[in-house]
């Protein structure tokens, strides 16, 4: 199964420049899944632990994920509001792109494409499991609080 998921999350067709997919229909406006990960006050209830601001075009900003002793400098390229908030970050630096399509008026599609990873080989065969594997545990740990009210714990579990 998870060999299934893999395939089927990664543009293969551009061997040069793979391209991570996760997505997950979220119950709630459009606004609000968008707002999630705008302002670092709801994105901490389910992806990071603090933030030094909320995403605003040509802004960066630093996230940090105490349990792991790690931070990172997030450099936002583009924001479209209720659409798309594209980044740079990471180490190594990526694209990530979220996009955001109103379903109807109370349910959203989600979409994070990662893509622009300057890895090869071995390197980018991990990169490419670890990243999958923690954009859909973001997006399982956002819709669990967005649509229930639930803080799973599931970056501090992981």
């Amino acid at each position: 199964m998870l060999w299934y998921h893999f395939v089927n999350t990664i543009n293969l067709e551009n061997k040069m420049n793979p391209t991570i997919e996760t997505q997950m229909l979220i119950r709630n406006p459009v606004q609000e899944v968008f707002e999630a990960f705008i302002d670092p006050e709801v994105t901490q209830r389910f992806w990071f632990n603090s933030s030094t601001g909320k995403l605003e075009q040509g802004k960066t900003v630093t996230w940090s994920w105490n349990k792991y002793q790690v931070d990172t400098q997030v450099k936002v390229l583009r924001i479209i509001e209720n659409k798309l908030i594209q980044i740079v970050w990471g180490e190594p630096r990526s694209t990530v792109d979220f996009i955001f399509e109103e379903v109807s008026p109370d349910k959203t599609y989600l979409k994070i494409r990662n893509y622009d990873i300057p890895l090869q080989g071995a390197e980018l065969i991990a990169f490419i499991i670890d990243a999958t594997g923690g954009f859909t545990t973001v997006i399982d740990n956002l819709k669990a609080y967005l649509e229930h009210g639930l803080t799973l714990n599931l970056i501090e579990d992981k």
